[in-house]
Protein backbone atom coordinates (compact mmCIF):
# COMPACT_ATOMS: atom_id res chain seq x y z
CA UNK A 1 0.00 0.00 0.00
CA UNK A 2 1.40 3.92 -0.35
CA UNK A 3 1.51 6.17 2.22
CA UNK A 4 0.10 9.16 -0.87
CA UNK A 5 -2.92 6.20 -1.21
CA UNK A 6 -3.42 5.62 2.27
CA UNK A 7 -3.57 9.76 2.66
CA UNK A 8 -5.82 10.49 -0.22
CA UNK A 9 -8.50 8.21 1.18
CA UNK A 10 -8.43 9.84 4.44
CA UNK A 11 -8.34 13.19 3.34
CA UNK A 12 -4.67 14.64 5.30
CA UNK A 13 -1.90 13.37 6.89
CA UNK A 14 -3.19 14.58 10.25
CA UNK A 15 -6.61 12.44 9.91
CA UNK A 16 -4.56 9.36 8.74
CA UNK A 17 -2.71 9.63 11.72
CA UNK A 18 -5.83 10.53 14.00
CA UNK A 19 -7.40 7.30 12.87
CA UNK A 20 -3.71 5.14 13.82
CA UNK A 21 -3.46 7.05 16.85
CA UNK A 22 -0.15 8.29 16.23
CA UNK A 23 1.08 12.18 15.66
CA UNK A 24 1.16 13.73 11.83
CA UNK A 25 5.10 13.62 12.25
CA UNK A 26 5.02 9.61 12.52
CA UNK A 27 3.03 9.46 9.26
CA UNK A 28 5.46 12.07 7.58
CA UNK A 29 8.71 10.00 7.93
CA UNK A 30 7.08 6.80 6.33
CA UNK A 31 8.66 5.80 3.32
CA UNK A 32 6.26 5.35 -0.22
CA UNK A 33 5.31 2.00 1.33
CA UNK A 34 3.08 2.26 4.44
CA UNK A 35 4.82 -0.08 7.19
CA UNK A 36 3.68 -3.07 6.96
CA UNK A 37 1.77 -3.56 10.09
CA UNK A 38 0.48 -0.02 9.74
CA UNK A 39 -0.32 -1.47 6.43
CA UNK A 40 -2.99 -4.25 7.71
CA UNK A 41 -4.85 -1.49 10.22
CA UNK A 42 -5.07 0.72 7.59
CA UNK A 43 -7.21 -1.95 5.46
CA UNK A 44 -9.11 -3.25 8.36
CA UNK A 45 -10.06 0.70 9.24
CA UNK A 46 -11.13 0.59 5.65
CA UNK A 47 -12.74 -2.41 5.59
CA UNK A 48 -10.72 -3.46 2.80
CA UNK A 49 -10.96 -0.44 0.67
CA UNK A 50 -7.36 -0.01 1.08
CA UNK A 51 -5.31 -3.19 1.00
CA UNK A 52 -2.16 -4.54 2.41
CA UNK A 53 0.33 -5.74 0.36
CA UNK A 54 1.13 -9.41 0.92
CA UNK A 55 4.73 -10.16 0.78
CA UNK A 56 6.22 -13.04 -1.63
CA UNK A 57 7.52 -15.66 -0.37
CA UNK A 58 10.44 -17.31 -1.59
CA UNK A 59 10.12 -21.01 -2.98
CA UNK A 60 13.14 -22.78 -1.86
CA UNK A 61 13.99 -25.81 -4.15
Amino acid sequence: MKTKDAILYFGSKSQLAKNLGLTKSAVSQWPDDVPELRAYQIERLTEGALKADIPQLEQVS
